[in-house]
Parts: C-alpha cells; sequence; structure tokens
C-alpha cells in the first residue's frame, strides 16, 4: 500500500506553504494530505498536543492500516515525535524540509536562547508577537516568495502566536527515531541541522533555496519528496 504523504507546516505559517506541494504530488497520482494547524497558539500552554490532535483529526477519514509518511517544515520538525505518538496510522517515514531538528531523547526547546531574546522585545498586547514575517527586513522576507499574489496569501493567513509558544519545550518520545527518517535542506540557517541529520545516518538532499523554496518551485520539491519517501518505504 503507497503512503500517504502528511504534509506539516509550521505553526508560525499556514498550510499555504505546502498547498502547491500537495497539488503537485497530487497530480502525480500520490496521496496528499494537508492538515492545518492554525490555532495551536490559542489558549493557554501546552500547545503542543494541539498539533498532534490537527494531524491525527486531518487524518481521521483515511483508513488506520495505510501508511504515512510525515513532512515536516522548518518548526514544525520539532513536532515530529509528538505526532507519531499520537496518530493511530503507522508512520512509514519522516522528512525534514529544512527544519528543526527534535532531540534524541527528552524535550526539545521550540526557540533557542538567543531566539527568545529576539523576540522578547517584540511581543505586545499581553504577550503576543507579530506575524513571522514581520519579524524580518524586507531585503530578507521578499526573496522567500515567488510572486505578489503568492505573498499575500501567506502573510495575510500567519496567525500572530504568543510568546509562550515560543517559550514552550515539546517532548520527546524514547525511541522516536526507530524508523526511517531523511532531511531535505533548503539552505542556511538549517545546514547544521542538515549536518546533524547526516551525523544520526539520515539520508540528506540539497535543492538550492530560501526557507520557503516549496512555494518557488514545488515542482521540484514533490519530485524529492518522493524520491526520499521511496527510499525510506
Amino acid at each position: 500500500m503507497r503512503p500517504v504523504f502528511v504534509l506539516v507546516h509550521s505553526p508560525s505559517v499556514g498550510p499555504s506553504t505546502w498547498r502547491p506541494v500537495a497539488e503537485r504530488l497530487t497530480a502525480a497520482g500520490h496521496r496528499a494530505r494537508l492538515p492545518s494547524l492554525l490555532g495551536v497558539g490559542d489558549g493557554e500552554p501546552p500547545f503542543w498536543p494541539r498539533a498532534v490532535s490537527a494531524v491525527r483529526d486531518d487524518l481521521g477519514g483515511v483508513p488506520a492500516d495505510t501508511p504515512v509518511i510525515l513532512v515536516a517544515h522548518s518548526n514544525a520538525g520539532l513536532f515530529v515525535p509528538v505526532i507519531r505518538a499520537g496518530l493511530g496510522h503507522p508512520v512509514a517515514g519522516s522528512i525534514f524540509v529544512d527544519a528543526a531538528l527534535p532531540a534524541a531523547t527528552g524535550a526539545t526547546p521550540v526557540a533557542p536562547g538567543e531566539l527568545l531574546e529576539f523576540l522578547r522585545p517584540k511581543a505586545r498586547d499581553g504577550g503576543v508577537l507579530p506575524r513571522w514575517t514581520d519579524w524580518w527586513d524586507e531585503a530578507d522576507v521578499a526573496p522567500m516568495f515567488p510572486d505578489q499574489a503568492t505573498r499575500r496569501t501567506i502573510t495575510n493567513e500567519q496567525p500572530a502566536l504568543p510568546l509562550s509558544y515560543y517559550e514552550q519545550s515539546i517532548p520527546v518520545p524514547e525511541g522516536w527515531d526507530d524508523h526511517p527518517c531523511a532531511y531535505l535542506l533548503f539552505g542556511p540557517p538549517y545546514d547544521e541541522d542538515a549536518e546533524e541529520a547526516r551525523q544520526r545516518g539520515w539520508r540528506v538532499a540539497r535543492l538550492p533555496g530560501e526557507h520557503l523554496h516549496q512555494v518557488v518551485d514545488p515542482g521540484a520539491v514533490a519530485r524529492l519528496l518522493t524520491e526520499l519517501a521511496g527510499s525510506l518505504v
């Protein structure tokens, strides 16, 4: 049985960051799911159980014996261990795409100390942060998008997350990485994560681009995901 690709976006953005790739995978004859993690940052911490529920609920109509490939971008990489543990479906493999890596065991902070120091002065209105693309200079943001229409769609979809989202740690169930994993790198600053993935014995591929390269060249990203998934199952 061919696995279903489950494209998990970072809670800092929205599912539109994966939609072009989902469309390419579907056109190529694969099955793809695009769970929405919008709303994960609502309410009080802990936030990570909402991410698990969002993915699990999205797979509610997929037969329980259907294997899945978890594909996590950016910050969503930290949720892979708890998502895998919380699903009722067998996980045939996980692919991290320009993503932060969870610890091998214990717990993983969502944001390292230097990022928290960068974010704390930006919090307003009871600890709410600006949208992710508003953190950075225009010179850094503009190259991530192929056109203004795509930029508007992704920008308008972004949630304003609380600072407490980035202050949380996500538990890492022991043995979460006992299944095949791979890493797809677009570029800095995730080259260090890619190197760590290589040291863990994972297959690592590179497709040079900016952090949202999946909306710039979704066809190439879909092809590489298919290739990496084929090497995992």
